[in-house]
């Protein structure tokens, strides 16, 4: 049940970076090309570092390669750990994943990094620009989040369940009475 959901989500998003990725190459040059005024538009912009431009030097290609690879494994053993009909972890782990395989794929494939040119702001105030994968990555580790946050309340609330069904409740005289 789980892979119904799972397999069509991260090929759909890796496809759909991919392409929008390759039509933004083929496209866009260096000059940012408004879609909606200043506001939102797309720039050609290559990140050879990870999230918000973060550059760990000439081995940061290989190293951010590394991080995902063990981001992959760790998204695969929550895979697994998921429950079939628990759709929204499931959706979650699915995102992050096709997300990282998104950038993952331009890091093996360029050296100058992961093609970003999503690239919204206001005048000289801009978000740092990023892609479809980058959406899929932030919204999924947002929904695991709130996921997991549910899952750790719901077991608190269980083992408090728990405890107070355990406890023997204080006695008063009137129940000792035959």
């Amino acid at each position: 049940m789980k892979a119904i959901l799972a397999i069509p989500v991260v090929v759909v998003i890796v496809l759909l970076d991919q392409i929008t990725k390759l039509v933004a190459e083929a496209t866009l040059a260096a000059t940012p090309r408004p879609v909606f005024g200043d506001w939102f538009r797309f720039a050609l912009v290559y990140n050879p570092g990870a999230a918000f431009g973060l550059h760990l030097g000439p081995y940061s290609r290989w190293l951010f390669m590394g991080l995902t690879a063990g981001a992959l494994v760790i998204l695969g053993r929550l895979y697994q750990q998921t429950e079939q009909h628990d759709f929204r972890r499931v959706l979650a782990v699915a995102l992050v994943a096709a997300g990282a395989v998104g950038n993952v794929i331009d890091r093996i494939r360029s050296e100058y990094g992961v093609v970003d040119f999503l690239d919204i702001g206001f005048g000289v105030h801009r978000w740092p620009t990023f892609n479809i994968a980058d959406i899929a990555v932030s919204s999924g580790a947002f929904l695991l989040a709130l996921v997991l946050w549910r899952e750790e309340r719901r077991e608190l609330a269980a083992q408090a369940a728990a405890g107070e069904a355990a406890t023997p409740s204080p006695t008063n005289s009137r129940d000792l009475a035959p």
